[in-house]
């Protein structure tokens, strides 16, 4: 129950600070991802199941509060964490290559969803210059901020894990 409870709270603080502090820190209209850096960390850290629920209730309440179509964000979450969630077998404590490498992965894949649902479906296929200034560029930044957000959310689940036992 403890755990649940710290991960409620965890997700919602990343929301807030994905609409708060995120834009302050957005460099040419391209802020970080801090819920796929969530998402894919707790899927490859507590497996499959973890990742999915991770996933559904950062896309939830990015949906609730910032768009106008409800279940896209949380489907596209979902199946990040869920395909994250395989990697958990090989995940290792001290190894941030894996981390990365599916978070930049789980962020191109958000942005590819994203461009054909809001851009493609309507007409608009100028694809190159949406993954050129928009995908890319927000995959780089996301990067970037995982090397400081990755070692938070490994130390709250070392604790979660010791608390588990």
């Amino acid at each position: 129950m403890k755990r649940k409870c710290i991960m409620a709270l965890l997700i919602i603080i990343c929301v807030l600070l994905q609409a708060s502090v995120c834009p302050m820190i957005a460099i040419g209209e391209i802020k970080p991802n801090l819920l796929i850096i969530l998402t894919v960390s707790f899927g490859l850290m507590r497996g499959k199941k973890e990742g999915m629920l991770t996933g559904f209730f950062c896309g939830l309440l990015t949906d609730i509060f910032f768009e106008s179509t409800i279940g896209l964000n949380a489907l596209i979450y979902l199946w990040v964490g869920y395909f994250s969630g395989y990697f958990y077998r090989i995940f290792y404590d001290d190894d941030i290559k894996t981390p990365l490498l599916l978070i930049s992965v789980g962020d191109l894949v958000f942005g590819v969803v994203q461009y054909v649902v809001r851009f493609l479906l309507r007409g608009r296929v100028n694809f190159p210059f949406y993954l050129g200034r928009i995908i890319l560029p927000e995959v780089v930044y996301t990067l970037l901020l995982t090397f400081l957000c990755y070692q938070i959310f490994y130390r709250i689940n070392r604790s979660m894990a010791l608390t588990d036992e």
